[in-house]
């Protein structure tokens, strides 16, 4: 629950005055009202754009407005004080009496604490990965998998009915580069010397396994096929051990899909959804035989030189048509992403994020342009774009991995540092800025480290409830009972700052799920963190206040109501984040 909400229906009740004395019009719009937490503290714990929306239907100036609105909020018991700022804003700073409740629903909630309805159930569909099964998860695929894992999270957390989903990309050209690279690793497990991977086959020591696996299955049969009776035997053992282990490497980040779904799954099992698709936009009048200019600057793989079955995406925003069959018969990649998310729309999926690797973004357009076609709009899709990731080992830029071939593996990254800290550290920023990953600042044990800050406040608040229960046995620090101690006690401006940190998270969580941003959390607890050290550092140089005071054991019940407070949302924002709290460090 959002502790706010109620100052929120007050502002609207001051709102709904002003039209009732006609100031304001009965049918001007309060749905763009907002109010939020100022960045700067001192400008108070609340501020709202009221009279900047509701100055225009008006007809009044935003600051005269807003001397209108004002005196009608101040009347609440809760709030201290109200002032004007800028064009038009008006800031709430909150009277200290609210604050204890705050602590004190807290406790009451426990691991509730946070938790929206704002999702209403709505299911939404998280694809994320997604990645060519043709090799082991890299370091990018890493990001993706993270932010999708944890804005699958998030939203669940936010009352959607979330679906995670991996599109498996086997209906193209790369596995059957795949099948090869695989038969070549099967004579190779025959015992001949296959000398060097040839260019244009993948050559990770990964698929050695694969091949003494045909062996084991065929022995020697599959030299006597051509490769078109074989290639399909190999396809399907290779893909199979493929998505094992992508599997087993996701599994190592705690990262789980609930649909993996088949690309040929698409043009295979009697009825070909592409087809299909393409109809259903020829029959909207979608669709047009004509020839494209070649592209500016980049070159474009699908682009050819011949009159081809065009789709109409300039209609819908996109710089231009797209076509949808390659010269050999065979679908572009954008005609089979057109199906796919067809068939999520028709599994009842009316809103879908889709995360993305970089080198996508120029799909973003088209993609969106045809599924509007598609439901006639009523489908929203959200395409989030990660960025690359670069590592680094104290600075210098780390070598490709030997066992992938080309590429530094995920699996080599969480065995060297762990899975906390790469899940934490990949959220830490926003998800479309280049990230810069050093082995050695993500084990670091500094504040310039997020994830050890973070996990050391959580850490230190452990020890400090198990230190007071072993230095005041009888005292009762259930949260339960916590929630019944004299939280008014709690007075230091530390103190309170503590709390008014603790209150945003219902709204940090909300925001952040409507923005479909899982990295506000991870700055969040960033600031919540150091908000608790700051609070600890000024016991250590001030006894009178430390969390355990035993002169006084009705105060050291309050404060450590703050600690309990403080470690459960923390556990609670790296639970939504996917990252194990630690209660202990070494």
């Amino acid at each position: 629950m959002d502790v706010f909400i109620g100052f929120h229906g007050h502002v609207l009740a001051a709102v709904q005055q002003l039209k009732r004395d006609g100031v304001v019009p009965q049918d001007a719009s309060v749905d763009g009202i907002s109010l939020t937490a100022p960045k700067d503290p001192t400008h108070g714990d609340l501020a709202t754009n009221a009279a900047m929306v509701l100055a225009k239907p008006a007809e009044i100036a935003p600051r005269k407005l807003a001397e209108r609105i004002v005196p009608l909020i101040a009347s609440d018991p809760g709030i201290e004080k109200v002032e004007i700022a800028g064009p038009g804003f008006i800031n709430l700073t909150l009277a200290r009496a609210f604050w204890p409740s705050v602590l004190r629903m807290v406790l009451e909630q426990g691991d509730a604490y946070g938790r929206s309805a704002i999702g209403k159930g709505q299911a939404v569909n998280v694809e994320y990965v997604s990645a060519n099964p043709t090799g082991p998860m890299h370091v990018g695929h890493c990001r993706g998998a993270v932010f999708g894992d944890a804005l699958a999270n998030l939203l669940a957390f936010a009352g959607y009915d979330v679906s995670r989903e991996y599109y498996v990309n086997d209906a193209g050209a790369q596995v059957d580069v795949l099948a090869r690279s695989a038969f070549l690793r099967y004579r190779e497990a025959l015992g001949e010397d296959i000398g060097d991977i040839p260019e244009g086959l993948y050559p990770g020591d990964y698929l050695k396994r694969v091949g003494e696996q045909l062996a084991a299955n065929h022995k020697s049969s599959l030299l006597e096929l051509s490769e078109e009776e074989r290639l399909p035997m190999v396809r399907a053992t290779a893909l199979k051990a493929m998505l094992a282990m992508i599997e087993r490497d996701l599994g190592q980040l705690d990262i789980r899909h609930d649909v993996f779904f088949s690309e040929r799954s698409l043009t295979e099992g009697g009825q070909d959804q592409v087809a299909d698709t393409i109809a259903e936009l020829r029959a909207k009048g979608l669709i047009y035989e004509g020839s494209l200019p070649p592209p500016k600057g980049k070159i474009d793989e699908e682009w050819e030189d011949r009159e081809q079955l065009l789709f109409r995406a300039t209609e819908f925003g996109d710089d231009q048509d797209r076509p949808l069959v390659k010269s050999d018969g065979s679908y572009t990649y954008f005609a089979s992403d057109i199906a796919y998310h067809r068939d999520k729309f028709r599994r009842g999926f009316k809103s879908m994020i889709d995360v993305w690797g970089a080198d996508h973004s120029g799909h973003i357009k088209r993609m969106k342009s045809a599924l509007a076609a598609l439901t006639d709009n009523e489908a929203d899709l959200d395409v989030k774009v990660c960025q690359l990731v670069r590592l680094f080992r104290s600075g210098e830029p780390v070598k490709m991995s030997k066992r992938a071939g080309t590429f530094v593996t995920l699996r080599e990254v969480v065995d060297e540092v762990g899975a906390g800290p790469v899940r934490f550290m990949m959220l830490y920023r926003k998800n479309d800025a280049p990230l810069d990953f050093d082995f050695a600042k993500v084990t670091e044990q500094s504040r310039d480290n997020p994830v050890f800050y973070v996990q050391y406040a959580h850490a230190r608040a452990c020890s400090v409830l198990k230190n007071v229960a072993e230095r005041l046995p009888d005292l009762e620090l259930e949260g339960d009972k916590l929630a019944r101690a004299d939280l008014d006690l709690l007075k230091d401006d530390a103190e309170i700052a503590l709390i008014r940190r603790i209150a945003q998270f219902p709204r940090i969580v909300e925001g952040a799920a409507q923005a479909h941003e899982p990295h506000r959390l991870g700055f969040y607890l960033y600031d919540l963190a150091g908000d608790f050290h700051g609070l600890w550092n000024r016991g250590k140089d001030l006894p009178q206040l430390r969390f355990i005071y035993e002169k006084d054991r009705e105060l050291t019940r309050a404060r450590i109501a703050l600690v309990d407070a403080t470690k459960r949302v923390v556990a609670l924002g790296l639970g939504i984040l996917g990252v194990h709290a630690m209660h202990e460090l070494h």
